[in-house]
């Protein structure tokens, strides 16, 4: 079918479904009238039941992030019905909890039996140093959702939540690379994992939190109706893909956080940000408040290398995990990874790895 006649199709598919407002019939959603999409009105899966619960200072984006991603993937059609699924927010009682930047949202019931949802999901954000906050009836809320089987989700800081109710046990947990001392200092029995933006084990899924909570929401959604009502968001929230579990967080340098250095920790931090635009030391450097030789003197201590040479290992690892998850051209990973071509790219990555990128391809195939 050529282009002319593609948008003449989608036109009239839109104008037929889409713009009807009358009524309550049927009307197929945009991925439901791509070729081979075609969806009922009709669904076999039972539907699912999610119990959200806001922590004080808990982050919108992993919240929204995910509520969003099961909104669009429950509906069948496009108006944001919840007809496959239904959430309800949960907590201590109907008072408004302010998020980490001043919005208020209110539970919209208090906490009951978990034998009521099929999924708890604990949204956490700004943690603070305060030995009352986790509520008791909330730690008893998840406690009990345990008990009964239930897959329990922690968004962000959400995971502390669980590891204080004990429910992480025995488990892996992801941890935001940023929270690690903290979450390490208070449940050192507890695996940890920061290379990866979230971890599923035995009934828990605990995500870093941000843009992931939009993956970990998805691997909730296909576990339970499968990939393609998964997928159902993506042209709504414009994102390209669901990513893996193993999809890295900016920090997967994995003695980065006993780094005490904080000039370090920043200098680290920006390079994380800018892998694809590399910044100059010199930038660097003065996004610190220090000059270029007081960045190398702290790099050679805390790390063992210059600030250059630990920044191009960076974006060469960040390379060799592009190179076995992906099926971009070795072009496409130089310029995602701040090199000037292919070639500059191999030259590096041969004399860092000892092998060609095509034979890291070759290896993993």
């Amino acid at each position: 079918m050529s282009l002319t006649k593609q948008g003449k199709h989608f036109k009239n598919l839109f104008q037929d479904f889409y713009f009807d407002t009358g009524g309550d019939e049927y009307r197929p959603g945009f991925m439901e009238m791509l070729p081979g999409g075609q969806a009922t009105a009709e669904w076999t899966a039972p539907k699912l039941r999610v119990a959200f619960t806001l922590l004080p200072g808990f982050t919108l984006m992993a919240f929204a992030g995910f509520v969003d991603t099961l909104r669009l993937a429950s509906d069948v059609g496009d108006r944001s019905r919840p007809e496959l699924a239904e959430w309800t927010l949960v907590g201590k009682n109907n008072n408004p909890v302010p998020s980490s930047c001043g919005a208020e949202i209110a539970h919209q019931s208090v906490y009951s039996d978990p034998k009521e949802f099929d999924v708890i999901v604990v949204v956490g954000g700004i943690i603070r140093d305060d030995e009352f906050y986790y509520e008791p009836e909330l730690l008893k809320f998840i406690g009990r959702a345990a008990d009964q089987g239930k897959l329990i989700v922690g968004l962000c800081t959400g995971v502390f939540a669980l590891a204080k109710a004990g429910v992480m046990d025995g488990r892996r947990c992801c941890v935001h690379g940023y929270h690690i001392c903290n979450f390490q200092e208070q449940f050192p029995d507890v695996e940890t994992v920061i290379d990866q933006i979230f971890v599923e084990d035995d009934g828990r899924l605990t995500c870093a939190g941000g843009a992931a909570s939009v993956d970990a929401a998805g691997r909730v959604i296909e576990h339970h109706f499968g990939e393609i009502r998964a997928r159902k968001c993506m042209p709504h929230l414009l994102v390209d893909k669901l990513r893996d579990a193993k999809h890295p967080q900016l920090s997967y340098v994995d003695n980065f956080f006993a780094v005490h250095d904080e000039r370090v920790r920043m200098a680290v931090f920006l390079m994380q940000l800018n892998i694809a635009s590399p910044l100059s030391i010199e930038d660097i450097a003065r996004a610190n408040g220090t000059k270029v030789r007081g960045l190398e003197r702290a790099f050679h201590r805390e790390l063992g290398m210059t600030p250059s040479s630990f920044y191009r290992k960076m974006r060469l690892e960040r390379a060799r995990w592009y190179l076995g998850h992906t099926d971009w051209t070795i072009t496409m990973i130089a310029f995602e990874t701040g090199f000037a071509d292919t070639s500059h790219l191999t030259r590096s990555f041969k004399r860092e790895f000892g092998i060609l990128p095509s034979d890291c391809r070759t290896r993993r195939a």
